[in-house]
């Protein structure tokens, strides 16, 4: 049994889900802690944010080969208080450990990197500008218990790459897991205080957070949790990124890979006892090879091996996490049963005596009135449904208020890339699903109600920065801009003159516009001392400015 290092503080048991035994205790963090916890962040983070990202870099190395290293007594714990396989554990959570963190270390330094803002016309030639991303801070990380491993931890690494103090709530039902997410951390001896694991009850510690100025937090869970969050951030408008679930959609065509299209619906959605926000939930299949897939899902359904892993590898599913989300699977199928769905196929369970399993499931006969065709269901239970036509799967597929992520199923590529463009998800795989979440450089997002923001991939970490845009002037030196008081009918003219010769469509008008501009020039002092820096600073750089300005309104557009 793990018990936490803080054997003096209140704890928090931890459950094998599979079995039901108590494995472990972890102590709860007090909450009255939170200013300390916040000041000591705060320091931590200023003296994190002056490295190099190449210092960075070499302590989120430490954090990679300690997963590596340990990875079988990682994948060990997730799979004992999560209750998914030990393959499930190793492939799903400790891998894409690894894989984020390496990929981030090497990354963040060119993605993070300053971007200059060329000018884009000569009326601010004499400006310069550019984007810096800085750190947000001190960003929170609250994270579920459905992968406790792998959904933080990629977060909290695009963090620290990025600059910010981290402050990971850890998911109650899964803190053993929590733990072993800090023994990697702390083997990368960062700043004190530039991390640390919160245990507690979910919207107390969020509570905290905001009362004690969290700068951003990370949030992956339910739709109502994510709106509950929305509300407390508003009073302070912290900004959120939010990661909410999903129902996805699998849309088979006539065309597909009828035995990739089966096993590649068996493991999205039975994978982690289905209990993944991106799993297969709903299963459309072209008529004309409905009665085909469905033999072949009987028959893959009814060999799945499901029950307690004793590390024998004789294991496929393993178990629900939580006896309220078993519930939550049992009434969706009920619903369904009662509103005409058929039973197509179940597995069994080895030891029916187990607490928290629930059979592999598969529905036919269902419709849109049903919960698990309308709602996340989050257990191992798929509906399947026919179609004839490509947009009627797409319609079906786009019926929800959820868009995390779909997936198409083609030996046609282009089809399959041309039909991704109309499913509203965030994410649209073509012969895969439940993939890219373990695929660090590509973007993790949902649309309508499965999220706001992006974790994962250049996106995920410059949501883990602020947007800072600076502005020069290259010519100091002059002593009023032109728009600038006083206002004066020189000037408005010369304004409006200019925008004639950069955008009219005919050479006459802009011949014109310039006729009327080179005597303004030449006439007002400021404006001549304006147009005599460009063109000094033209013939530094070996150029005419004024044969450049001719050359551009001698070359109209195309559609004059």
């Amino acid at each position: 049994m793990h018990t936490s290092h803080y054997p003096h503080k209140p704890t928090l048991k931890a459950i094998n889900p599979a079995t039901g035994a108590v494995i472990g205790k972890v102590a709860l963090t007090p909450l009255e802690e939170m200013p300390e916890i916040m000041s000591e962040a705060r320091a931590a983070q200023k003296v994190w944010e002056s490295y190099s990202f190449e210092r960075r870099r070499d302590h989120i190395f430490k954090i990679r080969d300690y997963v590596l290293k340990n990875a079988e007594e990682i994948a060990t714990v997730v799979s004992h208080n999560n209750g998914k396989t030990l393959s499930d554990a190793m492939n799903t959570e400790v891998l894409p450990c690894v894989l984020a963190a390496d990929w981030y270390a090497k990354k963040s330094k060119s993605i993070l990197a300053k971007k200059t803002l060329p000018p884009s016309n000569v009326l601010f030639a004499n400006k310069r500008a550019y984007i810096e991303r800085l750190p947000m801070g001190v960003v929170g990380v609250i994270s579920p218990w459905n992968y406790p491993m792998a959904i933080p931890f990629g977060e909290i690494i695009m963090g620290l790459m990025a600059g910010n103090a981290i402050l990971f709530k850890t998911a109650s039902e899964t803190c053993l897991v929590g733990v072993e997410i800090e023994k990697a951390i702390t083997a990368a001896d960062l700043p004190d205080g530039l991390f640390r694991l919160i245990v507690g009850k979910g919207h107390e510690v969020s509570t905290a957070f905001f009362k004690h100025g969290i700068d951003k937090i990370f949030f992956t869970g339910s739709v109502p949790v994510g709106k509950d969050l929305m509300q407390q951030a508003a009073a302070t408008m912290t900004p959120l990124s939010l990661e909410l679930g999903g129902n996805d959609a699998m849309i088979v065509l006539e065309d597909a890979n009828i035995e990739r299209a089966v096993n590649g619906a068996i493991w999205a959605g039975f994978q982690n006892s289905g209990q993944t926000c991106a799993g297969v939930q709903r299963i459309y299949v072209h008529e004309s090879i409905m009665q085909h897939f469905c033999h072949l899902f009987r028959q893959r359904t009814e060999t799945l091996r499901q029950g307690v892993d004793t590390g024998n590898f004789d294991i496929d599913v393993g178990a629900m996490t939580t006896q309220r989300q078993l519930v939550a699977v049992e009434d969706a199928v009920a619903d369904a049963l009662a509103k005409g769905a058929t039973i197509l196929a179940e597995a069994n369970i080895r030891d029916e005596d187990t607490p928290y399993f629930f059979p592999c499931t598969a529905l036919i006969n269902v419709d849109h009135t049903m919960t698990v065709m309308k709602d996340e269901v989050f257990g191992p239970v798929v509906g399947i449904m026919s179609f004839e036509t490509d947009e009627e799967a797409i319609a079906l597929a786009n019926d929800s208020k959820l868009g995390l992520t779909s997936s198409i199923w083609t030996m046609n590529n282009e089809r399959g890339r041309a039909l991704a463009l109309l499913l509203e998800t965030g994410i649209t795989t073509i012969n895969d699903h439940v993939v890219t979440h373990g695929v660090p450089e590509i973007p993790w997002l949902g649309w309508k109600q499965s999220g706001i923001g992006a974790t994962h991939s250049h996106l995920g970490l410059e949501e883990m920065t602020r947007v800072k845009v600076v502005q020069y002037d290259i010519a100091p030196q002059l002593h009023s801009n032109l728009w600038w008081f006083p206002a004066r009918k020189i000037k408005y003219e010369l304004l409006l003159d200019t925008v004639h010769i950069l955008f009219s469509k005919t050479v006459q008008e802009r011949s014109k516009a310039l006729q009327h501009v080179i005597p303004k020039l030449l006439m007002d002092p400021l404006l001549r001392e304006k147009l005599g820096y460009l063109v000094k600073r033209a013939k530094h750089r070996g150029e005419n400015s004024l044969e450049h300005l001719l050359r551009r309104f001698k070359k109209p557009d195309s559609t004059d």
